[in-house]
């Protein structure tokens, strides 16, 4: 399958049992393990609205719209052909009613949308904001991974666009929590972490984390999700159950 721009190819994949059919470009950033566990935290009722900062191809959008019937959502993409690509699977999934995709920067702001605040806020932010900490990745990667306008950027959009008493959720490198947590503070609190380990004996790679909008409860930190086991399966119980659509990651 060809799409036009810059994304030459794209496959096709089944995500939550089947429930999402996702395009993805065949070369570049994939959406996978990341982009469900960040789905399988939003707990959203019917009516409440909620937008994804940087949706990639719409990955955690499509997973939130099976697992969470009656919810509108909004993803903001800055990448038109990858923009473009999510478009297409909003319609593939038969979401066109419940979903848009807007072609945009996070470092122009949530207001530059002229959208109302929503109840959720989401993110899977590029996760390096410093060109010299990596190796330069592939280009057709580089948006995915790179944060231009840096972890501030994103953590304010995040803030904007949301209301009061709104969630935000992010999913970030574990060494990136003290800045996450810093960035949020001054306007959010309430804050749950959930530590991300690949395996039960090996320090934690990921962190999700949840946030309020001037929430002032104290921080908890929750039981950790180990994604592997070394037994030959794939995955731990827990986390196979996650990605086919059978049990949520709530906070």
């Amino acid at each position: 399958m060809t799409v036009a721009g810059n994304i030459p190819e794209v496959r096709e994949d089944a995500l939550l049992g089947g429930r999402v059919r996702l395009a993805q470009p065949v070369r570049g950033y994939r959406a996978g393990m990341d982009a469900a566990l960040l789905a399988a935290t939003v707990t959203a009722r019917p009516g409440e609205r909620v937008i994804e900062a940087g949706c990639g191809p719409g990955a955690v959008l499509t997973q939130i719209a099976a697992r969470c019937p009656g919810v509108q959502l909004v993803g903001v993409e800055r990448e038109a052909e990858v923009a473009e690509l999510a478009r297409r699977n909003i319609e593939t999934n038969g979401l066109g009613d419940r979903a848009e995709i807007r072609t945009g920067d996070v470092a122009t702001g949530f207001r530059a949308l002229d959208l109302a605040p929503f109840d959720w806020a989401v993110s899977n932010p590029p996760f390096f904001d410093d060109p010299g900490a990596l190796r330069p990745p592939a280009p057709e990667r580089r948006a995915a991974w790179m944060a231009d306008d840096g972890l501030e950027a994103w953590t304010g959009f995040l803030l904007k666009a949301v209301r009061e008493g709104g969630r935000i959720v992010m999913i970030h490198r574990a060494e990136r929590l003290a800045d996450i947590l810093a960035l949020l503070a001054p306007k959010a609190g309430s804050f749950a972490i959930r530590p991300i380990h690949p395996f039960a004996d090996q320090s934690a790679k990921r962190v999700l984390v949840e946030a309020i909008k001037t929430g002032k409860a104290p921080l908890r930190l929750l039981p950790p999700l180990v994604l592997h086991d070394r037994e030959g399966a794939p995955h731990t119980a827990e986390a196979d159950a996650i990605l086919r659509g059978e049990a949520a990651l709530p906070f």
